[in-house]
């Protein structure tokens, strides 16, 4: 059964973007989809230092990459940031899922925008054949970053803080990732299975977008 999901259109730096509930970004216009933080091995991380987490996280990324690419019809693939979690990505199971995968994907183009942790994983294989860019990196309109408190000539979209609004009543609450939507920058939510989130506190002028992986919805 297919599950039917909602996106959310929004116009920021003269563009239509959509905001999509599966936490990434779809620009139309270039046919590319944009991914915060998927941190490939962190659970091998954390495995390897002897902490019993799930395995499967790696596959669960790139099928979910895949249904992205085939639903909207990406051609191209911007990350920014967080691409590696630690030099334990590195590992062979992790590589060889992910080198399996850009076989099937060898028409798309990929490019990453070196995050925190890329710098101390080190950059992935030359043959995933990825362009490795330094933030912030301009094409268009807007300035791809990985930090979201860049000073860039275009418009930021960044990632890094994993950002989740907590909707709260007088008896319960709930976390749900977000989209920080600012005048001057959009935060977009962790893309990775196993990433966590941090609560944020939306500043003046920011529209809030939640996710709950259906539906994206305005909330601010």
């Amino acid at each position: 059964m297919t599950v039917q999901t909602s996106s959310a259109a929004v116009r920021v730096a003269g563009e239509t973007v959509l905001l999509l509930p599966e936490k990434a970004l779809y620009w139309p216009g270039e046919k590319m989809l944009i991914v915060a933080d998927i941190h490939f091995g962190k659970a091998a991380a954390f495995r390897a230092l002897g902490v019993p987490v799930p395995r499967g996280t790696t596959t669960e990324n790139l099928l979910g990459l895949d249904a992205l690419i085939d639903a909207h019809g990406a051609r191209h693939i911007v990350f920014l940031g967080d691409f590696l979690h630690a030099r334990a990505a590195h590992a062979s199971a992790t590589q060889l899922a992910m080198l399996a995968w850009r076989e099937r994907r060898s028409d798309l183009q990929l490019t990453l925008v070196r995050g925190n942790h890329d710098r101390h994983a080190g950059d992935p294989a030359a043959s995933l054949r990825i362009d490795l860019v330094d933030e912030p990196h301009a094409l268009g309109p807007f300035a791809f970053c990985h930090h979201p408190d860049l000073d860039t000539s275009g418009y930021a979209l960044a990632g890094h803080i994993h950002p989740v609004y907590v909707l709260a009543t007088r008896f319960d609450a709930l976390r749900l990732p977000c989209f920080v939507v600012g005048q001057e920058r959009m935060i977009l939510p962790s893309f990775g299975a196993f990433t966590g989130g941090h609560a944020i506190r939306p500043e003046p002028g920011d529209s809030i977008y939640v996710t709950s992986g259906e539906a994206v919805h305005c909330v601010r």
